[in-house]
């Protein structure tokens, strides 16, 4: 039954039908059936999803903070891993923002295993956010995941060897950010959101457009950096918009 969900809910397969694939969903919660505790923590994250992005269902941020808290079991292993990190993500958001909240569950899910969130806790430690600022704490983190193939640490890494001046090792990392072209199939790889796995990439070709045009590590072509100002753009306009304030501020 969770299969057919799944199934129907994204269309793999068979004809989409969120609202079907909504129904099963529902169903596998609140079976009393020994068969489908184990798919219930899934059931429920997959669920928290329609009503979060309101496909199937009414949207409702409450519903799907509700579902996922459940999903996520009080950081249990065995519960929904994913449902652990999406919650480090909507707690990082400026309408359910508690950073507090956002720390505790990324980490909870980087201990379970996820790559997202060890990123995600890089960040934090990077900036302070959730916890006190710890750049060493805030380096092993982005390393490994950016080593397992997380490309938003990727990025920020590109962002800190920059603003350390390591501005030959900022655009080689940057340069092999920004040779990938499919975003969806580095989402799926490394079982990364595409918007943050679209945000990293967008960081590194920002960062890259600003070495080529300064010559900073790179020699100067105020061509290359036009592309991959325009790159930035296209993949996350808000990222290219804040570097570029950074940029006309002397931050950067």
């Amino acid at each position: 039954m969770y299969q057919l969900g799944v199934m129907h809910y994204d269309g793999l397969g068979t004809t989409e039908d969120p609202e079907r694939g909504v129904e099963y969903m529902k169903k596998i919660i609140y079976s009393d059936s020994p068969k489908a505790r184990h798919l219930k923590f899934a059931a429920a994250y997959n669920l928290g999803r329609a009503y979060y992005e309101g496909c199937g269902v009414k949207q409702s941020t409450e519903e799907a903070e509700r579902l996922w808290l459940f999903a996520a079991d009080h950081g249990n292993p065995k519960a929904s891993v994913k449902a652990q990190s999406t919650l480090g993500m909507l707690y990082s958001m400026s309408a359910q923002k508690d950073l507090k909240k956002a720390f505790f569950w990324h980490s909870e899910a980087c201990g379970n295993g996820s790559l997202e969130s060890q990123g995600a806790l890089g960040v934090m430690y990077l900036y302070g956010q959730g916890i006190g600022q710890n750049t060493k704490a805030a380096l092993e983190c982005l390393r490994e995941a950016a080593q397992h193939g997380n490309i938003y640490a990727q990025g920020h890494l590109v962002e800190y060897y920059y603003n350390r001046k390591f501005y030959s090792t900022a655009a080689a990392v940057a340069k092999r950010i920004t040779d990938h072209d499919d975003i969806n199939k580095l989402a799926k790889i490394t079982n990364c959101l595409p918007a943050y796995v679209a945000k990293g990439v967008a960081m590194a070709a920002f960062y890259l457009g600003r070495c080529f045009q300064l010559g900073l590590g790179v020699q100067h072509d105020q061509a290359a950096a036009a592309k991959y100002y325009s790159r930035a753009c296209l993949l996350d306009p808000d990222v290219a918009a804040d570097l570029e304030l950074a940029a006309n501020l002397g931050k950067i």
